[in-house]
């Protein structure tokens, strides 16, 4: 077989593999629309669920996945940039360096539900903030923690010498330097970490379920030890009931707005880092 054949033969293998999982993702995602549109009304998103959630719409389970979210990035957020640029401008060594980025990877390697049982147990037990959305939002925020690494180290170390050469022409501190110059020019780059933070936190559910969330009794958290309802405990304990045909509808319609609350995300992550990359050629 010459060399030519082979390579032909390869090219068409592997477009058949990119077909196949292009077609997976878009049977997937028409399956959602499907299902869910047909559950979706005008209250869906503004009016409290009803009979256990066979009926009515899903504002409070929608308000707890967004307290969760917000609360893991307040909490992220500036621990991912302090450590970036710990590494990126004051450490030193290059093996130093490696082996933060291999522990990002190792921690963002790790099951959910491990983040889920150890970050209970220390959160909730040791720390004694119980079952609560302060527990999830904790371990929402390590999870989500090398997301923001990642996507804040790649913006810095985008960033063209030019900036720092004239912050040092003009006399100014390490520390000036980050503050005046490096943020600020990376600031696409820490919104798009942000934004695809968001998006997984969204859709974690093992490492909250158990720590953090509630079906029913509570609205909204009116105390730190409060849990809270979440779209993600809605579709699971709704999905147990596959045998109502109502039940069941209601699950799909809130798992297509969960899907379309991570793809809007997501598409908001892409277009930041299309206007980083501009920036860092210019």
């Amino acid at each position: 077989m010459s060399s030519a054949t082979f390579e032909k033969g390869m090219v068409f293998f592997l477009s058949i593999l990119t077909l196949l999982v292009s077609s997976l993702l878009l049977i997937i995602l028409a399956t959602v629309f499907a299902k869910g549109l047909p559950a979706l009304h005008s209250g869906f998103l503004i009016e409290t669920s009803e009979d256990f959630g066979r009926a009515g719409g899903i504002f409070y389970q929608l308000m707890g996945t967004m307290i969760l979210m917000t609360g893991a990035i307040l909490i992220s957020l500036p621990v991912a940039l302090g450590s970036v640029i710990y590494q990126t401008q004051y450490l030193k060594s290059e093996t130093g360096k490696e082996i933060c980025r291999q522990l990002g990877q190792v921690l963002n390697a790790t099951p959910t539900i491990l983040f889920g049982l150890v970050g209970y147990l220390f959160f909730g037990v040791y720390l004694e903030t119980g079952v609560s959305w302060v527990t999830g939002s904790l371990i929402l925020a390590v999870m989500i923690l090398p997301t923001l690494q990642v996507s804040i180290r790649e913006a810095i170390e985008a960033l063209s010498d030019q900036y720092k050469e004239t912050g040092m022409a003009l006399g100014l501190s390490p520390w000036s330097q980050i503050k005046s110059i490096i943020v600020p020019q990376c600031y696409y780059g820490i919104i798009t970490g942000v934004f695809l933070g968001l998006a997984r936190a969204a859709g974690e559910t093992a490492a909250i379920m158990f720590a953090a969330t509630t079906f029913s009794g509570i609205r909204l958290p009116e105390s730190f030890s409060d849990p809270v309802p979440t779209l993600q405990t809605h579709m699971l304990v709704l999905t147990q009931e596959a045998a109502n045909p109502e039940t069941l509808a209601q699950a799909w319609g809130a798992g297509l707005v969960l899907l379309s609350l991570v793809f809007f995300l997501t598409v908001m992550a892409w277009i930041l880092r299309g206007r980083l990359k501009m920036e860092a050629e210019l």
